[in-house]
């Protein structure tokens, strides 16, 4: 079966950039979605919007969210969570970020439900500390960490181990 390079898929992703095509790979199996709709857009903002420092968090974390960025992962992985929250602002780069977030939220898009159930793993097993999928459909929230998982109920406030917190709404 052919193969092809991570230089030449990171060519492609990239290249999706302005198409209505999200593509992804975690662990060498490419994904793609179609864009997501307004409703996935109008939540992904909201809760970018709503990262904020604990007041009470003692951790010296700037909790910069970022729309769609593509990361790359250590181990050649490419992907492009909803919400990718850092504590230092990342380079200001035109293509895959290499800095690893502190914490991602995805949102599941109908349809594409396995998808994110996958990364879930897949960010833990990078080391992401703080990971959230929220599916709005059915209002509930699992909540991952390295140590565990917990599932919520839409809306909630959720804090993460930087010493940042979201709001996760209806």
């Amino acid at each position: 079966m052919p193969t092809i390079s991570n230089d030449l898929l990171e060519a492609i992703v990239l290249s999706t950039d302005h198409s209505l095509v999200k593509l992804e790979m975690a662990d060498g199996v490419p994904t793609w979605e179609a864009m997501p709709g307004i409703r996935h857009r109008r939540i992904a903002r909201s809760i970018a919007d709503s990262a904020q420092r604990l007041p009470q968090s003692e951790a010296d974390c700037g909790c910069h969210s970022f729309l769609d960025v593509y990361v790359r992962f250590p181990d050649g992985s490419f992907k492009s969570p909803d919400v990718a929250i850092y504590c230092e602002e990342p380079p200001d780069v035109d293509g895959a970020v290499d800095i690893l977030p502190v914490a991602i939220i995805e949102i599941v898009s109908k349809g594409y439900e396995l998808k994110d159930q996958i990364g879930l793993p897949f960010y833990i097993a990078q080391g992401i500390p703080d990971v959230v999928v929220y599916d709005p459909r059915t209002r509930k929230v699992i909540h991952a960490t390295q140590t565990g998982q917990a599932i919520h109920t839409a809306p909630i406030d959720l804090a993460f181990a930087c010493g940042c917190a979201v709001t996760i709404p209806l």
